[in-house]
């Protein structure tokens, strides 16, 4: 069984919450993690000068992902980070090229789950994952979030971020906060909870 993994990180905050993914996806029997980004659409020179550069070389090893690999996986989790409470501009190009996926139905029945993050506490991490959402009803997927059996997304005794939509991180306004050991654990959590979904879906 093939669980995708797929999304988009300038500075590494949505890198390190897919690798906690990936990780909660690898404890289901029988399930394999494939870690994909979409392709970049900034030219280099904004990058160098939003300071993201360097930070994207610790995860440049990770395969530009094919259209074609969204209709083999059983499974999708995409990750995004929020971009005025919706997903990133290179997510939705992405997205807006699976037109031929949809006229054939190729993802229909396959689940689909969302993490994300934003700058700020309160940045829009729901309404990302929301709206996110109808593109994957679209496609016909079976959306799956963090339910409340992951009860690290209770509690107030930290700023963190999650929600029963999906694991997400607070990054800080400048990217200087990397996910907590709570957010990656959501994130881990969720991983798994979609493998072993999917995993009864596909028998």
């Amino acid at each position: 069984m093939k669980v995708l993994i797929l999304y988009y990180s300038m500075y590494g905050h949505i890198h390190r919450m897919a690798e906690a993914v990936a990780e909660g996806v690898k404890e289901i029997q029988g399930a394999e993690a494939i870690l994909r980004r979409v392709p970049e659409t900034l030219s280099n020179d904004i990058l160098t000068a939003m300071g993201a550069i360097e930070a994207q070389k610790s995860f440049s090893h990770i395969p530009i992902c094919k259209i074609d690999e969204l209709a083999e996986a059983d499974a999708i989790i995409f990750g995004t980070p929020t971009r005025f409470g919706n997903m990133c501009g290179q997510m939705r190009q992405f997205l807006d090229a699976t037109g031929q996926l949809w006229q054939k139905g190729a993802l229909i029945g396959k689940v689909g789950s969302i993490f994300t993050s934003s700058a700020t506490q309160h940045g829009g991490q729901e309404t990302t994952i929301l709206t996110f959402s109808t593109n994957l009803f679209h496609h016909g997927m079976v959306i799956v979030g963090l339910p409340y059996s992951f009860q690290d997304q209770m509690g107030i005794e930290e700023i963190k971020g999650g929600s029963p939509y999906g694991a997400s991180t607070i990054a800080g306004g400048k990217g200087e906060r990397m996910p907590s050991q709570k957010e990656l654990s959501a994130a881990h959590f969720q991983g798994k909870h979609v493998a072993n979904i999917a995993s009864k879906l596909v028998r």
